[in-house]
């Protein structure tokens, strides 16, 4: 089904849906954390609106944006709207965004928030992760300090971006990851990637430690 041109857009928001729903029966959205979204055209796409329970999503619970977040109907997307469109300006080859609060992204955030990054490597599960096809590499996670200024968080983001140095996945200190992909399958499948690796992250440190 195409939608202003793009092909797929409808099926992009029911594997949302999909992924909304499975990733809050893991716990990874509590409450009403989380955001999410998907890429209907060039310049629209459909957020989460802000308040809804993401383990319930359903059409309902997701509104119109333009590409720098303004609402294209009545509603109030998610506060943190414009770290979503600051990605689907930079990657146009993006058309979907997660944001979860998974429990290893959480904790290992805060505490790699003052080392600023975090660099896995050799993990045979980077292969999960677009364009990676050998466990023999590195990828560099930013891990950015928390702020409730949307705009002076996606400032820091701005450098790494820059760069070129963050491709899929990041991390907020305190607040989980954010990852995307060309589908939704690809960000769900790097949300879960990430999560993983930094669960054998902890506990690596913890073992290390004794």
């Amino acid at each position: 089904m195409e939608q202003n041109g793009h092909p797929g857009s409808e099926g992009r928001v029911d594997a949302l849906i999909r992924v909304a729903r499975e990733f809050g029966q893991q716990g990874w959205t509590p409450a009403t954390s989380g955001n999410y979204s998907v890429r209907l055209a060039e310049d629209r796409l459909m957020m989460t609106r802000s308040g809804v329970h993401k383990r319930d999503l359903d059409r309902s619970g997701l509104m119109p944006v333009d590409l720098h977040g303004r609402p294209l109907e009545g509603g109030r997307p998610s506060a943190e709207t414009g770290l979503h469109t600051q990605l689907y300006r930079h990657f146009p080859d993006a058309n979907a965004v997660l944001h979860v609060h998974s429990p290893a992204a959480t904790v290992a955030s805060r505490l790699l928030a003052a080392q600023g990054r975090i660099e896995l490597s050799d993990y045979e599960m980077l292969k999960a992760f677009s364009g990676i096809d050998t466990h023999a590499t590195r990828l560099v996670v930013p891990v950015l300090p928390n702020s409730q200024d949307i705009d002076a968080l996606a400032a820091t983001l701005q450098p790494w971006l820059a760069d070129g140095t963050v491709r899929w996945v990041y991390l907020i200190a305190g607040h989980g990851l954010y990852a995307w992909g060309r589908e939704v399958a690809d960000a769900a499948r790097h949300v879960e990637a990430l999560e993983f690796l930094l669960a054998c992250h902890l506990l690596e440190q913890r073992v290390t430690a004794v």
